[in-house]
């Protein structure tokens, strides 16, 4: 008998893969993302890192409206939407998470926003996105206790921060989740890299008013290379290419696979400090991954079941039913 041959991929599962890795690299983008964050924020203020950090991404998705083809700007319909997804992702995620990232610690914004994919299936079940699922559920759960064992080891049970401090990390959850929800049938029109790129344009308009009080020019200049390279690396690897690859994530997949997803970056950030900060590894955190891709995997087999569709209208000569 000659050699097996391996079975070609169709197309559903090849499309899958496609989504699988683009959020994986999404995961290790935003796992840097909190290390460049507290490092920004020792030499600067935290809204000065996040209006530079819109300002740097809103000019790469301006370019890239003016070379995309087809139209630079969006429907008259869309513009109501895009100014929520836009206010979402901007003033109010950004805002609120670099603030309260000052006033607490890493740990406990790791963990609060651990609760990013539970927030979006529940949304998604009252908007009718998705159906009632046990093992979504449980696999939430898996990966949500991961995540907490994950970040015992990383020092939770004596990590201290203010009531404030989370308070406002809760409130960036609550606009991710809200931004995730409300623009899978936004990005379902529209494509990932066009909805992205107004959605983000608006957030960066949306956050011009705070230029005079916060855009501090003389600090930023006076900031090291390093910070500096923190900035960039939030406008144009987090602000661009984390946030197109969720876009084109949620045009392929239901809400709740994706943000599933966000509780690997502990995990990943676990691995990037010590790699780059020579942190210790300790058993918390082998367990925690583990049981956080246990979770991730038993959401990733749920079977989505298609809405009911409507019934065809009565063709002449034909009874309607």
């Amino acid at each position: 008998m000659g050699a097996l041959q391996a079975r070609p991929l169709n197309s559903s599962e090849s499309s899958l893969r496609g989504v699988y890795a683009a959020l994986l690299i999404q995961v290790v983008i935003s796992a840097g993302t909190y290390l460049a964050a507290k490092r920004a924020m020792t030499e600067l203020p935290p809204l000065t890192v996040v209006l530079w950090r819109f300002c740097l991404s809103g000019l790469v998705f301006v370019a890239l409206l003016l070379v995309l083809p087809g139209p630079k700007l969006p429907p008259r319909d869309a513009w109501r939407r895009i100014f929520v997804l836009g206010l979402l992702a901007g003033p109010v995620n950004q805002v609120f998470f670099f603030t309260g990232l000052s006033r607490s610690t890493a740990a406990h914004g790791a963990l609060l926003y651990a609760l990013t994919p539970l927030g979006v299936y529940l949304l998604s079940l009252v908007r009718g996105q998705e159906r009632a699922s046990t093992r979504t559920l449980l696999g939430i759960a898996t990966a949500f206790a991961g995540v907490v064992v994950l970040l015992l080891g990383r020092g939770l049970a004596d990590a201290r921060g203010s009531l404030l401090g989370d308070v406002l990390i809760l409130g960036a959850v609550l606009a991710w989740v809200a931004y995730t929800t409300e623009g899978k049938p936004f990005v379902a029109v529209h494509g990932p890299l066009r909805a992205t790129a107004w959605c983000m344009t608006m957030a960066t308009v949306l956050m011009l008013p705070f230029a005079p009080f916060v855009a501090k020019p003389e600090a930023l200049m006076a900031a090291s290379l390093a910070a500096k390279g923190c900035i960039v690396y939030l406008g144009l690897l987090t602000s661009v290419v984390a946030y197109v690859l969720w876009y084109y994530a949620l045009s392929k997949v239901s809400a709740s696979k994706v943000a599933i997803f966000s509780n690997l970056q502990p995990a990943a950030t676990a691995l990037a400090a010590w790699a780059l900060l020579d942190e210790a590894l300790h058993w918390e955190i082998v367990v925690g991954g583990l049981l956080v891709l246990a979770g991730v995997r038993l959401t990733q087999t749920v079977m989505a079941r298609a809405p009911p569709t409507a019934p065809l209208p009565p063709v002449a000569g034909r009874p309607a039913t």
